[in-house]
């Protein structure tokens, strides 16, 4: 299933180092899209999610951030959304 990330990130210290992380884990850049990446999977639904959390958190905390708001789909399945809370240290998923 092809899978569509769009990363909406404010204070990003390291955009190459994000975006290295990124491309290593099988997301590359969609041309002329800022912080729009793409890549396919071909495990369940919430072994993917739990995938694109994991590398966006540890792109983001290798490269430095402020905060954080990300959206993907998967597949045919309707978008998710997350903003990532400093307090708990994670991405919480938001309304769309």
């Amino acid at each position: 299933m092809n899978v569509i990330l769009i990363v909406e990130v404010e204070g990003l210290n390291e955009k190459t180092v994000f975006e290295k992380h990124l491309n290593k884990e099988g997301f590359t850049p969609i041309p002329n899209e800022a912080f729009a990446y793409e890549g396919n999977t071909t495990t369940h639904m919430f072994s993917t999610r739990a995938f694109i959390l994991e590398v966006v958190e540890k792109g983001l905390k290798k490269s430095g951030f402020e905060s954080c708001r990300i959206i993907f789909q998967v597949g045919e399945n309707p978008m998710e959304a997350y903003l990532f809370d400093h307090e708990k240290d994670t991405f919480e998923q938001v309304a769309v």
